[in-house]
């Protein structure tokens, strides 16, 4: 039986015994849509690595809480550097290839927007999307079992993208 993993993210305070109120999007997902029931066992992570077996200790309308039993030092990254320098798509294309990536493995993503590309994302934007794109490798985590979530950078410009540090080009 696979178990449930849900994402805390930047609460953080996961210990053994620690009593964690998920976010409203998590308490929905676990009541609503699973209908998961107090009692029912979970797996929490933070993205720096590793998991928390849990139980769910706590719900209350459209609130969860959950109880950290115990870590497990799980690690499923793959061994290489891999940064992936993606061409803004439309629609929904970025957040499936950001999906797909971070299932398959890559360690960062640096959205790239080029002078003629068609999608142009102003600078008020670009926050926006960035933060719906680290929940996109937030959620892609919690469905491929990963404990670490890759970085997505805010957009660069296409030569400050090719300027970026990165560990070796291989194309």
């Amino acid at each position: 039986m696979r178990l449930t993993r849900v994402y805390i993210g930047q609460q953080g305070g996961l210990r053994a015994g620690a009593d964690i109120e998920l976010s409203a999007t998590a308490s929905e997902h676990i009541a609503r849509v699973l209908r998961l029931r107090v009692g029912a066992d979970v797996v929490a992570f933070d993205g720096q690595g590793g998991e928390w077996r849990a139980r769910v200790s706590r719900i209350v309308r459209n609130r969860v809480n959950i109880e950290c039993l115990g870590h497990d030092a799980i690690e499923r990254e793959s061994p290489l550097a891999i940064t992936l320098l993606q061409s803004l798509a439309r629609g929904e294309k970025m957040d499936w290839v950001i999906q797909k990536a971070t299932e398959l493995g890559v360690g960062s993503i640096i959205p790239v927007s080029a002078e003629r590309s068609v999608v142009q994302i102003d600078d008020e934007r670009a926050a926006t999307r960035l933060a719906h794109w680290r929940a996109v490798v937030a959620s892609a985590c919690e469905q491929s079992g990963r404990n670490r979530l890759p970085e997505v950078q805010a957009p660069l410009g296409l030569s400050l993208a090719c300027q970026a540090k990165l560990p070796a080009v291989r194309l």
